[in-house]
């Protein structure tokens, strides 16, 4: 006997589905059992990209690529302009990238621009710092040699 819920093939003596708990009547005497209703087939869930997409076209499929241009350009600005320059390269080189299609390549420079943003920042702080001891003990030392006259 089939289920007239989900199809599944029974046992003549069943009271329920064994697939969704149904309730089966059994059949009338002298009456066939019911065909299992048609099968539709599914469609095949949609996968994400796996290989990047046509040149010209949008990444999708993944998260944005950040480019850190704004970080790029602020530790240039307020840090140290060396390292920041080589940041801002780095940033430029994401969109460009990406627009041609080379997604693994827009994220090393994503990772690089990130990277040299960062060491700027930790250049600039050090120099500011080290200014800020140098002075420090100048202070130090000026008051020092007028507090013994």
């Amino acid at each position: 006997m089939y289920c007239t819920k989900c199809g599944t093939r029974n046992d003549d003596t069943a009271l329920t589905c064994v697939q969704c708990g149904n309730a089966l009547r059994p059949p009338v005497f002298g009456t066939p059992a019911s065909p299992p209703p048609p099968q539709t087939p599914q469609a095949p869930i949609a996968q994400a990209y796996t290989q990047p997409p046509p040149v010209g076209q949008p990444f999708i499929g993944g998260p944005p690529i950040p480019n850190y241009l704004v970080q790029a350009i602020l530790v240039t600005i307020f840090c140290c302009l060396p390292l920041g320059i080589v940041s801002i390269i780095y940033a430029a080189q994401v969109n460009s990238k990406l627009a041609v299609g080379d997604v693994a390549g827009a994220m090393a420079s994503s990772r690089s621009a990130k990277l040299w943003a960062w060491i700027s920042l930790g250049a600039g702080l050090f120099w500011a710092v080290g200014i800020g001891l140098i002075g420090g003990l100048g202070m130090i030392a000026n008051i020092a040699k007028y507090a013994h006259h």
